[in-house]
């Protein structure tokens, strides 16, 4: 699983897994200032579970150790990051995911290359672990960080998460800033605008925060680059 859910509050988990994928999602959060709920509904979340959980049994047992792909799911849009041996593996996996059942939309961002090593791994998933601690301590009223899942693949971050334009563009910049970030991809689902409650209750709790120390790992910006997804879908707080 690479999604660690409560009913009462978001526990952080800074650990590194060997799929790079860092999530940011769950019910709540606290200790940065403010509470803010998911804003996919509960069945949305255990949904996104469950495609992430058959997409990964249908890769394995059609593909076994051909290839290396890693799913994240997020309000039904499946990410897939990785390596394949050649187009038609690609076109295939792709046309596999699309039969998962539930899913809304497949981001196909895999490359033609070989396998990539436990090392590389192991520092993806160290990546997104500080670009996890960033975004939770440099959100301040900018974004909800609960709201944004992090994958990295070779130095690539992509993330996804239900947010404003201007949410998205605050978050990118700061993974983009991350030591070790080659590039940021945004695979954001964009609302029009955050729901009331959030806004309140972030510059409320705010207000009364200490300012965030800045971390030592900091580099220039890395490039950014935004795939297209559906419209969001109606959130239900």
């Amino acid at each position: 699983m690479k999604r660690f859910c409560s009913g009462l509050v978001l526990a952080i988990v800074l650990a590194p897994t060997l799929q790079g994928c860092f999530p940011l999602v769950a019910t709540g959060m606290v200790g940065t200032g403010f509470v803010i709920a998911d804003r996919r509904t509960s069945g949305a979340q255990l949904e996104d579970e469950g495609i992430e959980l058959r997409a990964d049994h249908d890769i394995g047992e059609k593909f076994g150790d051909k290839v290396h792909v890693n799913v994240t799911s997020f309000n039904r849009n499946l990410l897939l990051t990785g390596e394949v041996p050649d187009q038609s593996t690609r076109n295939s996996l792709e046309a596999l995911a699309r039969r998962v059942t539930n899913v809304r939309s497949v981001i196909n961002e895999t490359i033609i290359a070989g396998n990539s090593s436990l090392s590389q791994r192991t520092t993806d998933s160290y990546v997104s672990t500080k670009v996890h601690a960033r975004l939770v301590s440099e959100a301040q009223d900018r974004y909800s960080p609960v709201q944004i899942s992090v994958t990295t693949e070779d130095g690539i971050v992509y993330l996804m998460g239900l947010v404003t334009h201007a949410e998205g563009d605050a978050a990118a910049s700061v993974a983009s800033t991350t030591s070790g970030v080659r590039k940021v991809v945004k695979v954001f689902e964009y609302l029009a605008k955050a729901p009331e409650s959030e806004r309140v209750a972030a510059q409320q709790d705010n207000a009364s925060a200490p300012a965030p120390s800045r971390p030592a790992e900091v580099q220039p910006p890395a490039p950014q680059s935004e795939d297209s997804l559906p419209p969001a879908q109606p959130v239900h707080l």
